[in-house]
């Protein structure tokens, strides 16, 4: 991380009361837990509601995208339906007039009778080629008439459709909401079984778990090999687009988690990351789990600030690097949006949304 960006962030943390690193603390001792189970199970089982929430809110994400689209199909099919009804209308407005016209000029007389009748041949095949002229025309009136009678056919039948969809999505919805709330409520009623220093425990075991963790990143070499700033190789200077990214999700420090939040005043993890790229010009896709598998993937060794790191195996759950082993995250519920370490959960990868652009470079700046 350059220092400029890095003396942003700190500044933004400590604004937020945010820290930057776990900071060493003694180690409490364990008090006896609700039905007998140990700290370490408490906390098992804690994360393990944690990561079932956000499972449960990158569902709602998800369908929450696919019906916001579906809503759009709705209007776009609704407005080509209202021009399709109109294009019929003028047709069956054409169509009428024919049939009055061929109406009153009907005659028992054929037209070949008509020419031998004729004071003028000539004229007489003349008034014929007008004949058919007009025939072709109606013809085509009639076309036309079919032709707008199908298209509006066709454009309900899509709008139904897409109704039908919409409807759909909106009862899934409303079922993928009801089991994010299942699972906080879960989630509140073992927090709520603890006492204060149970709750302490728990949170000294995790935070001395994501230390030992976040150790055990550097000295494997999985970040690449370190320079004096602790930074990995990989952790080169961010394009600008990236930089603007790292900068909108630093200026987002000490606003709360809120499950299905985009901002601007909360956050789920992936609306901080999908909105900080967007605000960058680079929109991305808006579930965690559709940011890691249509972004481009990159090795943790070639981290760069502005890259996102996803975690967990079903990949529910993003940050944005930072540089020097850091990452700005909306952790989960009751939380606020704060810098951790990269290891604060079970990686599962990294990608890069402006991959391809070299170091500094912007596309659009071209």
């Amino acid at each position: 991380m350059s220092g400029r960006l890095l003396r942003l962030v700190c500044t933004a943390a400590v604004a937020a009361g945010t820290v930057l690193a776990p900071l060493p603390a003694a180690a409490v001792p364990a008090p006896p837990a609700p039905g007998g189970r140990s700290v370490s199970e408490l906390l098992t089982d804690l994360q393990r509601l944690y990561q079932q929430a956000e499972e449960a809110t990158e569902t709602y994400n998800a369908t929450a995208e696919k019906l916001k689209e579906q809503r759009a199909q709705v209007r776009r099919l609704d407005v080509q339906l209202a021009r399709a009804r109109l294009s019929l209308h003028d047709s069956r407005g054409a169509a009428g007039r024919l049939a009055r016209q061929q109406y009153q000029n009907s005659t028992d007389i054929s037209p070949y009778v008509r020419l031998l009748l004729a004071r003028d041949p000539q004229h007489a095949l003349d008034q014929g080629h007008v004949i058919g002229q007009l025939a072709r025309e109606r013809a085509e009136t009639v076309g036309r008439l079919t032709g707008s009678e199908k298209k509006a056919d066709g454009l309900a039948r899509q709008a139904r459709a897409a109704l039908d969809r919409q409807l759909t999505l909106s009862v899934r919805q409303k079922k993928d909401r009801d089991a994010v709330r299942k699972k906080l409520d879960d989630v509140e009623e073992l927090l709520a079984s603890l006492t204060e220093e149970q709750l302490g425990a728990v949170a000294e075991l995790e935070r001395t778990d994501v230390e030992a963790a976040q150790e055990d990143l550097v000295t494997s070499g999985a970040l690449g090999d370190s320079d004096s700033d602790g930074e990995g190789s990989g952790s080169g200077e961010p394009t600008r687009a990236a930089d603007r990214a790292v900068r909108y999700a630093v200026q987002q420090l000490g606003k709360p988690y809120e499950w299905g939040a985009e901002g601007p005043e909360a956050y789920d993890c992936s609306g901080l990351t999908s909105e900080a790229w967007g605000h960058a010009g680079r929109p991305i896709p808006r579930t965690s789990q559709e940011q890691w598998a249509r972004l481009p993937r990159i090795a943790l060794r070639e981290l760069r600030p502005g890259d996102l790191v996803v975690y967990f195996p079903k990949a529910t759950h993003v940050a944005i690097y930072l540089g020097g082993g850091q990452v700005v995250q909306a952790p989960r519920t009751g939380e606020k949006v704060k810098v951790s370490p990269l290891a604060s959960h079970p990686i599962l990868g990294a990608v890069r949304p402006d991959k391809g652009q070299g170091q500094g470079q912007d596309r659009d700046a071209r």
